[in-house]
């Protein structure tokens, strides 16, 4: 009796476990036919046969690239093209609750090409980093640059199956040729002044046009002393004049008296001798 139930037990436990395996690998594809937008990631998962090998883990997290980012890979070979998807499936749930409730740090995280044996260096590893509240992702080789990021969930089993979006696709060092991101825009000019600010600005004013010298002048130039010039003794002016003239014909007039007062007591003295005769 106790080997009956054994036996069943062990037959429900494969049957569940078949079973969620298949569900697993049918939602894969069904997931992505609801988003037209990564048919080609679904195409090149069919196209690799990566499905099979999915379907045996019951939990998986597929970061999943636009048809728009995806195209840098699409025309690589199909064992590139297989290593490169299989470094998008990480053995382990994880969600946007996840993701958001991550701590500021970096973690590695397994992937599906990491099982198969082939993995040097940590590229069968993927490097998650959370910066500034925002998730990044990248090869674990070491030194290898965060190219893409995490955008959005697209659909989640919880506990099962998660796919989630990425910027970019993520190339590890010996899968294939890296990718990386492109550069920022150019930041834009800055917009030239309008006509009418240009012939309101005012034109150099004279004194800046004396100081734009060939001669450097220092700024804290000390003043220069003048020099004291003895000035010249001052012109005789016109009053001075008139009183010089006014002296010489007052000494010419008394002068002239007194001529005459000695011509009048010659005079008398030579009356006074003819009357005394």
């Amino acid at each position: 009796m106790g080997l009956n139930a054994s036996l069943c037990l062990f037959s429900l436990t494969f049957l569940l476990v078949f079973f969620s395996t298949v569900i697993t690998a049918d939602n894969i594809t069904q997931a992505f036919e609801k988003y037209s937008n990564f048919s080609t990631m679904n195409d090149l998962l069919i196209k690799t046969k990566l499905t099979i090998p999915i379907s045996k883990y019951l939990t998986i997290t597929l970061l999943a690239v636009s048809n728009e980012a995806i195209t840098p890979i699409i025309n690589r070979s199909d064992v590139e093209l297989k290593n490169i998807l299989m470094n998008h499936v990480i053995l382990d749930y994880y969600d946007e609750m996840k993701f958001n409730g991550m701590k500021e740090k970096s973690i590695m995280l397994t992937t599906l090409y990491q099982t198969t044996g082939l993995g040097e260096e940590m590229n069968g590893f993927l490097n998650c980093t959370k910066s500034k509240g925002r998730v990044y992702f990248g090869s674990g080789v070491k030194v290898s640059p965060l190219v893409a990021e995490y955008v959005k969930a697209l659909y989640h089993n919880p506990y099962n199956m998660s796919i989630v979006q990425i910027s970019m696709p993520i190339v590890a060092p010996g899968l294939s040729l890296a990718i990386f991101p492109p550069p920022p825009p150019p930041a834009p000019p800055a917009p030239a002044p309008s006509p009418m600010n240009a012939a309101k600005a005012p034109g150099p004013r004279p004194a800046d046009e004396d100081n734009a010298s060939d001669t450097d002048v220092p700024k804290d130039t000390p003043a220069t002393e003048t020099a004291e010039v003895d000035s010249p003794a001052p012109t005789p002016s016109a009053d001075n004049e008139k009183i010089e003239a006014a002296d010489k014909a007052g000494t010419s007039s008394f002068a002239c008296k007194a001529g005459l007062s000695f011509d009048v007591v010659l005079l008398l003295l030579l009356f006074g001798s003819f009357a005394g005769l």
